[in-house]
């Protein structure tokens, strides 16, 4: 049941409106706060997320269209804000200690996080172009200085200007996109999109193609796809290790959820037109991203260039457009995100001040020194390739039988030979970890909030691969809004 906007128009962004306001207090709060005591606006930054997943619960359930139909609250917009809300709150767990040992005392790093969070929360619940453009900006704008927050660091300066120019191209791009949608439809809304287009001739009107090919080559730079993709490795690198983290989950994942809305809600009458262009790109942006990794020696290089491959399989969901494809996607993506933000809290456990700890040759002898935290990695890189029982090989099996369904068998076919070929380079780590001995005694960088952190990602990506029942019926539950 549809509730109408005067009863829940400002309810149903009241999560995100609560969060941005304790955002601002962020902001407020930092020059009253001592230096050596800013990890306490971490602390306050995860009671804020956690507020805001608290006045989620009595939306669960409820339909609602507010704002004149620009913003939905359904079971999809209320998966995915969940989903961000977990993101935020295992990146702010890993940086109360990276901040530390980076010796960067700004707590403006979490007011960040948190209006990145907001903007993420907003782009899967806008049924319009434009509410969707704007909370692209307001989580883009973040990124933008988090990817530029250690200034005395040259590669972290590089990689945010390198984020900034891209960024900036990728929103022109989908901004021309959205402009030459509106001359051609009359209307930015989603569904008057969908009504107006399944009616038009769109071979005999270029304005509507040069929109949709603008709003998709946006989306795909935004989620780093071949050929669109080259931005990733060096903003990767160059970024602080958490905003990283931050960046190729949170933004990823808010990105391709906002496309799969998109396309299903405002563009499903073209499928039959240009699947096979989607086609080419999931097989270049697997392909590449895989064959790229395997001569890096640098892990969040070889993390960059692997999270373009999951991008590629995360395609396959999208253009089978079915039921399972489009469940395949979501559930993926909490997987993916799991195991990713615990790949990269290995690199801040081996990190210390002036050594980054992100060189393939950090790992040496790690089984030895700390078997357990060995262990977890081995963990993360199992699921990173998709062998079982984890929880990537939950997403990689709905994935290709999505695609084998939709009868596109060859796609499925490249996609597992793509996880084969990932086997050499996650396993180069482990070699090192278990097979060579270690560089000294020098001991991880541990704290509480980043212990938890780690054991979180670890149980839910074994947790998500030996009972993955409760994920699947919730991804199969919130897509059903675009059956």
């Amino acid at each position: 049941m549809t509730t109408p906007m005067s009863d829940l128009g400002m309810i149903a962004i009241l999560p995100e409106l609560v969060l941005a306001l304790l955002a601002c207090l962020v902001f407020v709060m930092v020059p009253f706060v001592p230096k050596e005591k800013r990890d306490l606006l971490g602390y306050f930054s995860i009671g804020a997320l956690v507020v805001s997943g608290l006045l989620i619960i009595p939306l669960w359930g409820k339909t609602v269209s507010a704002f004149s139909g620009m913003i939905a609250l359904d079971s999809y917009a209320i998966f995915f804000k969940v989903l961000f809300l977990i993101i935020a709150l295992l990146v702010i767990l890993v940086s109360t200690l990276y901040l530390k040992i980076e010796r960067v005392h700004l707590g403006e790093y979490y007011g960040l996080v948190l209006f990145a969070t907001v903007g993420m929360m907003l782009m899967p619940a806008s049924t319009d172009l434009l509410s969707f453009y704007l909370s692209l900006e307001l989580m883009s704008m973040s990124f933008y200085i988090l990817a530029a927050f250690m200034r005395k660091d040259a590669k972290s300066v590089e990689a945010g200007m390198k984020y900034f120019l891209t960024g900036v191209f990728t929103s022109g791009l989908i901004l021309y996109g959205i402009a030459f949608l509106y001359g051609a439809a009359g209307t930015t809304n989603l569904k008057a999109i969908q009504a107006f287009l399944s009616q038009a001739n769109i071979s005999g009107s270029p304005t509507l193609i040069l929109g949709l090919i603008l709003l998709t080559a946006g989306f795909a730079f935004k989620i780093a796809a071949v050929p669109f993709h080259m931005w990733a490795p060096d903003v990767y690198e160059g970024a602080p290790t958490t905003v990283t983290a931050f960046l190729s989950t949170g933004s990823k994942a808010a990105t391709l959820a906002a496309m799969l809305r998109v396309f299903i809600s405002g563009l499903s009458f073209s499928y039959g037109t240009w699947w096979q262009f989607l086609w080419i790109i999931a097989v270049l942006t697997m392909t590449v991203g895989n064959i790229a990794a395997l001569v890096q020696t640098n892990v969040k290089r070889l993390l960059a260039y692997s999270s373009i491959a999951h991008a590629g399989y995360i395609l396959i969901g999208l253009i089978a457009a079915s039921k399972i494809g489009m469940a395949s996607i979501l559930i993926y993506l909490v997987a993916y995100i799991f195991m990713t933000i615990g790949a990269f809290t290995m690199i801040i456990l081996l990190c210390r001040f002036n050594s980054r700890g992100d060189q393939i040759s950090d790992f040496k002898g790690l089984a030895r020194t700390h078997p357990a935290v060995a262990a977890a990695f081995v963990l993360f890189a199992l699921s990173l390739i998709g062998i079982p029982p984890t929880a990537g090989f939950v997403g990689k099996l709905f994935l290709f039988n999505a695609a084998i369904q939709g009868g596109f068998y060859w796609l499925a076919v490249i996609g597992i030979l793509n996880s084969t070929i990932s086997l050499y380079y996650y396993f180069k780590i482990v070699m090192v970890m278990y097979m060579e001995e270690p560089q000294g005694s020098t001991p991880l960088s541990f704290s509480p909030p980043l212990t938890v952190a780690l054991g979180v990602t670890a149980f839910a990506t074994l947790f998500i691969g030996l009972y993955p029942e409760p994920l699947i019926r919730a991804a199969l539950h919130s897509i059903q809004i675009f059956l």
